[in-house]
């Protein structure tokens, strides 16, 4: 469109949190040094101090900035989807796809390094991780009335383990491109939800057996 914008230039603590979460998914937190952090954006150890305390701070801000973010995208597109809550949960389903498959390090660093962080920094990423399922649950059951609560809350758990196995997913170059695979992505998370709600209207096991206890 002629009226666009061009993206905003990374800035240098953007830069230095992006080589982070890539060495930290490759090596491990305890794995990766200061001067590693630095080397990789072209500054001197000592001289990334000038904008993180360490790694930890590093850790942190990676960590509760993706939460934060992923709350905030879901809420804007709740709010801009209005009284449409199949396209809520389109774009939903988008917005997260788009993260699974853009941030894939940070996946790998979540799973691995939650419990480094100090005890407030994780509690907060808790905190905003159960608002970001519950808003979910919230379109999902608006979309399919029939499960009950706890059986919506487990089949967003379980589209969440789906979009984040990206990390898993084999080595670049043997997968679909990257429409391809956000589209299969898509209708798989579809699918599933789709499948709790057939369950539910059936009386099948998601009337209130295994899905519902993994919740």
């Amino acid at each position: 469109m002629s009226n666009a914008q061009a993206p905003a230039p990374t800035s240098r603590r953007e830069q230095i949190l992006k080589e982070a979460a890539r060495l930290f998914a490759e090596r491990g937190f305890h794995g990766v040094g200061v001067d590693e952090i630095g080397a990789a954006v072209g500054i001197s150890g000592p001289g990334l101090y000038r904008h993180f305390a360490g790694k930890d701070a590093m850790l942190a801000e990676l960590l509760v900035g993706i939460s934060e973010r992923l709350l905030a995208g879901g809420r804007m597109r709740v709010a801009e989807g209005g009284e449409d809550p199949e396209a809520v949960l389109h774009a939903l389903i988008d917005g997260h796809i788009d993260f699974a498959l853009d941030d894939r390090p940070l996946i790998t660093v979540h799973d691995r390094e939650l419990d480094r962080l100090r005890e407030a920094d994780r509690k907060r990423v808790r905190q905003l991780q159960r608002q970001y399922v519950e808003l979910w649950v919230e379109v999902v059951r608006r979309v399919h009335p029939g499960p009950s609560e706890s059986q919506a809350r487990a089949a967003v758990h379980a589209v969440f383990g789906l979009l984040n196995s990206t990390p898993h997913l084999g080595r670049p170059g043997s997968l679909p491109g990257r429409t391809e695979m956000a589209e299969l992505l898509h209708r798989l998370a579809l699918g599933a939800f789709g499948a709790v709600a057939g369950a539910a209207e059936a009386g099948g096991p998601a009337a209130g057996g295994p899905v519902a206890a993994g919740a």
